[in-house]
């Protein structure tokens, strides 16, 4: 039996690199390891459309060409729009009961067992050009396909039913049957292609409803019968490796899937409720979260704040919001910020979101004992430079963060606080000696997001008066100012908005500050003293967002309060 071939065999025949490049990235190879491809991709030898080319061959796939191929109507036929969309694959090929599917990613041949059980047919993997396979999938099934992915997944189900091939009683028989395997990735597909955040499977009285979330806002799809909610959460239990036939307590579990050539994990939660199990899936789509100070929507002076925070020697920053307000994103920024080398970055989370190359990442369990305080104590003894907690739940977790950062550790944290000022309060709530809090806390941000008017449809208006008031402003004192908002259109689903942007404030602590701190100055007292001390509140600067045609009024006035 002949062994695989060797992949720079493989490029010198494609005629992309000659034996000194070989030699080359060899040598780099034997002193910093890594993938002789990746290597080649990295000297500018080839490039990576080259390499997945070569990867493929060096598979035992063919390659085809996709913009002189006439694809016969069956071979389609054999997969719908959604899972071939979803999946970036697209059959060209039906001979025999042999059906060859085309993909750009070789890496991507893991669908394949999926594709052989959707299909019915035995299925090969052939390689294409990337951007052939784009306009593929566009040509053959286009948009308008797709909408007919969620009535032609129920109908094949119906039919199963009616024929007696399929019992609807039998979880573990639905959850594997090609109709929900079709429909649940139809839903998928629909959910990620809008950015959504989560999710929501939710069975209630004679109906069935899909839901998902988009820049902080749900909107509904069109539901499927009720019939199939049990199919649909049996099959997104069995994909999670949870307990199917237990419904009456609620589960977690975790599904990793690779769509349109890049990781998604889902993170799923499921709930006993009184007419079924509700279903919710958090989309964690490293795709559309860019770890970047400067995409946060922090403003100049704020960004150049955040920076210097980023870079201290030691101390405690918190950064304070409600759920969904954009703080672990924050922070995973601010992470990136200071990763390097001669940084030894320690966090602990409950639940690790994203992998972050470089950094040590701990997940809490609290079911076997690792919990915060546990773990803190721990992390103390591997010699980190900056420590992410993920939030500061009690007393013991709070003091040893405060430990950390009299030891020379920086620490960084979230709260649940409305604003930056109260986070002290709530420290001094928690059991932190007011002392301790003076000398530790460097800052506090804290922050909420609002959603971002599209670009492609942003026209400018004049605000009803009525809602001009409740921010406080009147029309003589604009000076011209203008206010924006999206008409809607198909960039963005005709909701006027894409994307989100962070409001901040931020309080520095000075030694005005301290002062305030140790002679326990009241909430109201302290917020007046940081704003003398040059803090911008959240309703300020919403303003600031809105009058640079950012966001709306309505967003500001829904998102932020004026303290008093």
């Amino acid at each position: 039996m002949t062994g695989r071939r060797l992949l720079g065999q493989i490029l010198k025949e494609m005629g992309k690199v000659h034996e000194g490049q070989i030699q080359e990235a060899l040598a780099e190879q034997r002193k910093g390891g890594g993938a002789i491809g990746e290597i080649l991709v990295g000297m500018g030898a080839i490039a990576r459309a080259d390499l997945a080319k070569a990867l493929g061959l060096q598979a035992g796939m063919a390659v085809v060409d996709l913009s002189t191929l006439n694809i016969a109507p069956e071979a389609l036929a054999k997969i719908d729009a959604s899972t071939a969309t979803l999946l970036r694959v697209i059959p060209v090929r039906l001979e025999e009961g042999v059906l060859t599917v085309a993909l750009a990613d070789p890496l991507n041949a893991s669908c394949l067992d999926e594709l052989r059980f959707l299909s019915g047919c035995e299925v090969k993997g052939a390689i294409a050009d990337g951007a052939a396979l784009e306009q593929a999938l566009e040509k053959h099934y286009g948009a308008q396909d797709l909408k007919k992915g969620m009535g032609a997944a129920v109908d094949e189900l119906r039919r199963e039913a009616a024929s007696g091939a399929l019992d609807l009683e039998d979880r573990a028989a639905l959850a594997h049957a090609a109709p929900v395997v079709k429909l649940l990735n139809y839903i998928l597909f629909q959910a990620i292609k809008d950015r959504a955040s989560d999710i929501h499977l939710e069975p209630f009285v004679g109906e069935f409803k899909v839901r998902y979330r988009v820049d902080g806002v749900l909107y509904e799809m069109e539901p499927p019968p009720v019939t199939l909610a049990v199919p649909l959460i049996s099959r997104v239990k069995v994909m999670a490796s949870l307990d199917i036939a237990e419904t009456r307590i609620p589960q977690d579990g975790r599904i990793e899937l690779a769509i349109g050539g890049r990781p998604i994990d889902l993170r799923v939660s499921t709930l006993p409720t009184v007419y079924g199990e509700s279903c919710v899936m958090r989309v964690l789509d490293r795709s559309v979260v860019h770890l970047d100070l400067e995409n946060l929507g922090l403003r100049g002076d704020q960004l150049a704040v955040v920076r210097r925070l980023a870079q201290l020697p030691n101390g405690i920053v918190l950064v304070t919001g409600p759920t969904g307000s954009g703080k672990t994103t924050t922070l995973y920024s601010v992470l990136q910020e200071s990763n390097s080398i001669e940084v030894k970055i320690i966090t602990t989370e409950d639940p690790v979101e994203y992998d972050l190359e470089g950094i040590v990442q701990i997940p809490i369990n609290e079911e076997i004992g690792v919990t915060y305080a546990r773990v803190l104590r721990t992390i103390l003894r591997q010699d980190p430079d900056v420590i992410l907690v993920g939030e500061i739940r009690d007393r013991e977790t709070a003091q040893i963060a405060v430990e950390a950062a009299l030891t020379g550790h920086l620490v960084f944290s979230t709260l649940h606080t409305n604003d930056a000022p109260s986070a002290v309060m709530r420290l001094v709530d928690i059991g932190v000696e007011a002392f301790l809090i003076a000398a530790t806390l460097q800052a506090v941000v804290a922050q909420r997001l609002v959603r971002r008017i599209c670009r492609d449809c942003r026209e400018w208006y004049d605000p009803d008066p009525e809602l001009l008031r409740e921010l406080e402003l009147e029309a003589p004192s604009l000076g011209g100012k203008q206010f924006a908002r999206g008409r809607g259109c198909e960039n963005c689903n005709f909701s006027g908005f894409k994307g989100r942007l962070g409001l901040f404030e931020i309080m520095l602590v000075t030694e005005r500050i301290k002062r305030a701190l140790l002679e326990h100055a009241s909430s109201s007292r302290l917020r007046s003293l940081v704003i003398e001390e040059g803090m911008r509140p959240l309703r300020e600067a919403g303003l600031v967002a809105i009058f640079d045609g950012e966001t709306t009024v309505e967003e500001v006035l829904r998102e932020t309060v004026v303290e008093r």
